[in-house]
């Protein structure tokens, strides 16, 4: 069963690395392995800014704004609860999130899960990101993301009356 989507607790955040770190170690199965250090979801400042589920926490997704959308930064969910439709739970409370924004993010464009996951939720390929998200988008090369995988920029923009 899912447990309801919520905005974490300041006290929560500390662990959602671990949740993000154990996520990301799904990507060596398709060559892809991260470098050591920060993980996104501990840059965090407002908890507001991030929804969880489970009690503990089991997943999170983490939005800002970023030019004129709602922008995902990270959605993982804990690997010992995935296949259980927990990420898109989360998917749908960031599209209810945005309102009548675009959610915006950046992903691996042929990792089953990130990429041909989101065109399947109506996101597509974003060609003309604004300045802030264009920004965010060099400090992912910077980082050496690019290095691991071809990147996109997707979109999906608001569904009025939806």
């Amino acid at each position: 069963m899912i447990s309801a989507v919520r905005i974490a607790r300041a006290a929560e955040l500390p662990a959602l690395g671990e949740i993000e770190r154990a996520a990301d170690g799904v990507f060596v199965a398709v060559g892809i392995v991260f470098p050591p250090g920060t993980t996104v979801v501990e840059t965090v400042t407002d908890p507001a800014d991030v929804l969880v589920t489970g009690d503990p926490p089991v997943a999170f997704a983490y939005t800002g704004q970023l030019d004129a959308h709602l922008h995902l930064h990270q959605i993982a969910v804990d690997p010992a609860h995935a296949r259980r439709g927990i990420g898109t739970e989360l998917m749908r409370a960031v599209l209810t999130r945005a309102g009548d924004r675009a959610v915006t993010l950046t992903t691996f464009a042929d990792v089953p899960w990130n990429g041909p996951w989101y065109r399947e939720l109506g996101f597509t390929v974003f060609d003309e990101p604004g300045p802030e998200l264009a920004e965010l988008v060099s400090e992912e090369r910077r980082a050496g993301l690019d290095a691991l995988g071809d990147r996109l920029v997707m979109i999906r923009h608001a569904r009025i009356g939806t």
